[in-house]
């Protein structure tokens, strides 16, 4: 993976969980981020949801590694890296 990432460079790379599989190799991943408000310090939580190429075959409910990669369509433009915890 080393030589992989020298040779394009550094890539965005998060942990999310998959929250649906339906298409043909896309998953949908949500992102969740944690925060503290600016002004009353109270932890917040905010979730996005990307599309990303799915070739590992990850299912809903898997914990994900995306990485960013060139647009694939429309609105992919990550793919699954690795899939770090099976769901129960």
């Amino acid at each position: 993976m080393s030589q992989e990432t020298e040779a394009r460079g550094r890539r965005k790379g998060r942990t999310g969980v998959v929250v649906s599989n339906k298409m043909a190799k896309t998953a949908v991943v949500q992102l969740t981020r944690q925060f503290a408000h600016p002004l009353y310090g109270k932890r917040m939580k905010r979730t996005k949801s990307v599309h990303a190429h799915n070739e590992q075959g990850a299912a809903v409910g898997d914990t994900v590694r995306i990485v960013e990669t060139r647009p694939l369509s429309k609105l992919k433009r990550w793919r699954v890296a690795e899939i770090i915890s099976r769901a129960e």
